[in-house]
């Protein structure tokens, strides 16, 4: 890998990591090197190769599909870049990325704490799965003070979500970090929502990174992909667990996401700035009763969010005045917004959270956790801000 010579910025790093690389033929795009596996000249090449592997030396990249790709390994390159980490793994979706890294790192009766107001399968991994390989696991408020109120004898794993998901908290990192770092805690944070342009997680002590690249990363909703970032030491475990269970992205998601990062910073710009602005459009709404988004004054983790965040993104929760009844009319009377889970690609998307991601949830225990009927996230895309203005205005009026 060449060196980085220069202070590069976001959308440099993005093209080109911390520097280029030759490529085959000469060629400017990253080709699609699509192959399960890798040959070897003669038997003397398999058995050094194989001395020199027991011994932990690389002397060739790839030896077969599963433990990784010329394609994969260009865009794993361009990912550490932009989060300003030793290292990426890619993963074939977000979850395998979340699954695995705790995987890797979880150890029999250990305690882990994540915060409670996360993506829903995170919380069921966390609650139901994690509780049959006999692991204590505590979900509590996304603050410094709950997290250390939580820390055991036992606990080696904090987990959370920068922002969360739905409410967008926002977690003070730096003291998380001062704390877990004294009891010597691992830190994991999902910071699919703030994505490398709006936050650096690393750069604050944080030991791992985990995005799901179907998001902001990729940006098209066209893939699926996760990466899991940080020091080459600490990715070692997670590159192991990765080849054993084979969730590798295949060459041609690599070659997307790798396209899709090109234009990464351009449209990261345009989804804070549509983001802020419509934000600031529904919480003065007369038909609108509450909003989260941590680019508002009430939110209740705006300073920290001024102080951690270069932007806020393009996700916003909030609550529509009425029920269920006038929340879907609210929602089917919308013409940009397709009614569809995920965020970050081109197209705005519209959630009601209560039937879409926690239908099969008892209704008491949707309650006691906000999920109730007229409680909507948006992911706005790309769309004109005027445009996404006036189809929001016009939905609301149809109430």
């Amino acid at each position: 890998m060449s060196k980085k010579t220069s202070n590069w910025k976001s959308s440099t790093l993005s093209i080109h990591g911390y520097g280029r690389v030759p490529k085959p033929y000469y060629s400017v795009s990253t080709p699609i090197v699509q192959t399960s596996n890798y040959y070897f000249n003669n038997t003397s090449e398999v058995y050094e190769f194989m001395k020199l592997k027991s011994k932990g030396r690389i002397v060739r990249e790839h030896e077969y599909g599963r433990y990784g790709n010329p394609t994969q390994q260009e865009c794993e390159r361009k990912l550490a870049a932009i989060e300003g980490a030793e290292r990426a793994v890619l993963f074939s979706t977000g979850m395998s990325a979340v699954i695995l890294t705790l995987m890797a790192y979880m150890r029999r009766n250990c305690h882990i704490i994540f915060t409670n107001d996360c993506y829903r399968q995170t919380r069921d991994f966390a609650t139901k799965t994690l509780a049959e390989f006999g692991i204590e696991v505590s979900l509590v408020d996304p603050t410094a003070k709950d997290i250390e109120a939580a820390i055991k004898p036992n606990t080696n794993i904090i987990f959370t979500e920068a922002p969360t998901n739905p409410y967008l908290r926002i977690l003070d990192i730096p003291s998380v970090v001062e704390i877990a770092k004294k009891r010597k805690i691992l830190t994991i944070i999902d910071a699919t929502l703030a994505t490398p342009y709006n936050i650096k997680p690393l750069e604050m002590g944080v030991d791992i990174v985990i995005h799901s690249a179907t998001k902001y990363l990729g940006g098209h909703n066209d893939l699926l992909a996760g990466v899991t970032l940080g020091s080459h030491k600490l990715l070692n475990d997670v590159y192991r667990m990765q080849r054993m269970i084979g969730a590798t992205p295949g060459p041609f998601t690599c070659f997307l996401l790798e396209r899709g990062l090109k234009t990464f910073s351009l449209r990261m710009e345009h989804h804070n700035k549509a983001g802020l602005a419509i934000a600031q459009m529904l919480e003065a709404h007369p038909k609108i009763e509450k909003v989260w988004y941590p680019g508002l004054k009430s939110h209740p983790d705006y300073r920290i969010a001024k102080k951690l965040l270069k932007g806020f993104g393009s996700v916003i929760t909030f609550l529509v005045k009425g029920g269920n009844k006038e929340t879907c009319k609210f929602i089917d009377s919308l013409n940009l917004f397709l009614i569809t889970p995920s965020l970050g690609g081109s197209e705005s998307l519209v959630t009601q959270m209560a039937t879409m991601s926690f239908f099969d949830y008892p209704e008491e225990y949707r309650q006691s956790i906000g999920m109730v009927d007229n409680l909507v996230r948006i992911a706005l895309g790309l769309e004109d801000i005027d445009d996404l203005i006036e189809d929001l205005k016009q939905a609301l009026d149809k109430i």
